[in-house]
């Protein structure tokens, strides 16, 4: 009695009386049918005089629910393993595997897992609140000839990346939010956000200045079909993230016992006082790193002595409260996943050579209101650096007219998918309204 009660308190507590007394005559009456039940298992096995299992211990479903692939020819089978495991977590309702995907820790890159009532730190992923941004400018009047040296200029002056900062910040109002007072966590890590904000991370992180191309002149913005400027830019919440994500994702696995390979789907739940504090501080370094997008594009932009004609952005790497077609509440995981809900704007990149694309969701249920978030990796970044030499790097850019300030072999171009083939793949999940073609690159030295 006592370990059914304890089950009920924590799985099944949004369930009518009715349903839950029909849950238990069913175990009653057939408990070899929920023998392997992640959750009701341990009650068959103390029914049989077995011992529980020790709390906070919990099973995966031993049959995989059944979940879209989008571009599934192009996706490594280490990427799909890690879905299938995830899908199988007593908490997950519904999941997607965008055409990007690919292996990381816990839920995939390109993954996207609907739960109940729980958030997994590692399904939002390390970086939290990783985002686009996007600003378009009118084109300089000597047209489409860019004055590369002169944007090159501006990134050097106007962006930093990885341990550099700018010696004096800019302020802003996310660093003024209560959360970092109230949180302990966010308050030793105010000082940290403080010295980084309007910076970049190292890796993939990027700002880069390209062309434009808006096909068609009824677009959202009202403007001619043409080509414009544009100042594209890739970076997440820094240091303040990382450090969020590495504490309560350390807190998940201590609390929430899981097999090995599922060890890093460790999750809180939401009416837990960690999942509060956990959903609470990834908002905030969501907000910091749209703050940090705002910084580079306002420091740009007033370089340039142009106000933006529009603005596109929008967060990966984060976590939902959204309802199912269903109306079922469900916390929806975007680890490396554009939201795409329908007429929601965004911007997908390619590669330092191959085109991004600004899109309007389309709203597809199956994908969970999702898309990719990139052309998505192809090699690991020992095996780019491995399969390319700097020369053969230098070609690449220079056939496309790329001038690149910093980055590295593991960044090259065939690291990456084709994002035309990663496009084609979710034609239902988005519409293209535009392109963007990068011309001068800046990532972390």
């Amino acid at each position: 009695m006592g370990l059914a009660i304890q089950q009920v308190l924590q799985f099944y507590k949004r369930e009518k009386r009715e349903a839950l007394l029909q849950i238990f005559k069913d175990v009653l009456a057939r408990p070899e049918e929920f023998e392997s039940h992640p959750v009701l298992g341990n009650l068959v096995a103390v029914l049989k005089g077995g011992k529980p299992l020790p709390d906070n211990t919990f099973l995966l479903l031993e049959t995989q629910p059944s979940y879209p692939i989008f571009g599934k020819e192009g996706i490594e089978k280490g990427a799909i393993d890690q879905m299938e495991i995830a899908m199988r977590l007593p908490v997950a309702v519904k999941g997607a595997l965008m055409p990007d995907a690919h292996q990381g820790y816990g839920l995939p890159i390109g993954g996207v897992l609907a739960t109940k009532n729980a958030v997994i730190p590692y399904g939002v992923g390390v970086d939290i609140g990783c985002r686009m941004c996007l600003s378009v400018f009118p084109l300089p009047s000597i047209g489409i000839e860019l004055p590369t040296e002169s944007l090159k200029s501006l990134l050097e002056a106007h962006t930093r990346f990885g341990y550099d900062a700018f010696e004096k910040p800019m302020d802003d109002e996310v660093l003024h939010v209560s959360e970092f007072k109230e949180l302990g966590l966010l308050k030793s890590l105010k000082p940290k956000a403080v010295s980084q904000i309007g910076s970049s991370g190292s890796g993939n992180h990027f700002v880069e200045f390209g062309l434009v191309e808006l096909p068609d002149a009824q677009n959202e913005w009202g403007l001619p079909a043409g080509t414009y400027l544009g100042l594209l830019s890739h970076s997440g919440s820094r240091g303040l993230g990382a450090n969020v994500a590495k504490h309560y994702t350390k807190l998940a696995i201590d609390t929430c016992r899981l097999p090995k390979q599922a060890k890093n789907l460790a999750w809180l739940d939401l009416d837990s006082e960690a999942g509060a504090e956990y959903w609470m501080a990834m908002n905030v370094a969501g907000q910091y790193a749209s703050a940090c997008h705002h910084h580079i594009h306002q420091r740009i932009a007033k370089a340039l002595g142009e106000n933006p004609l529009f603005r596109v952005e929008n967060h990966h790497n984060f976590a939902w409260k959204e309802q199912l077609s269903d109306g079922t509440e469900v916390v929806v995981h975007r680890k490396g996943a554009t939201p795409a809900h329908k007429g929601a704007l965004g911007i997908i990149p390619g590669s330092m050579t191959l085109p991004g694309f600004i899109v309007r969701g389309k709203g597809d249920a199956e994908s969970l209101n999702s898309a990719s978030h990139g052309a998505g990796r192809l090699l690991s970044r020992t095996q780019a650096m491995n399969s390319i030499t700097q020369h053969e790097l230098n070609k690449m850019l220079e056939k496309k007219g790329v001038v690149l300030i910093g980055g590295g072999l593991d960044e090259a171009p065939i690291a990456y998918k084709n994002i035309w083939e990663v496009m084609e793949s979710q034609r239902d999940l988005v519409e293209v309204l535009g392109t963007f073609q990068p011309k001068v690159v800046r990532m972390a030295e």
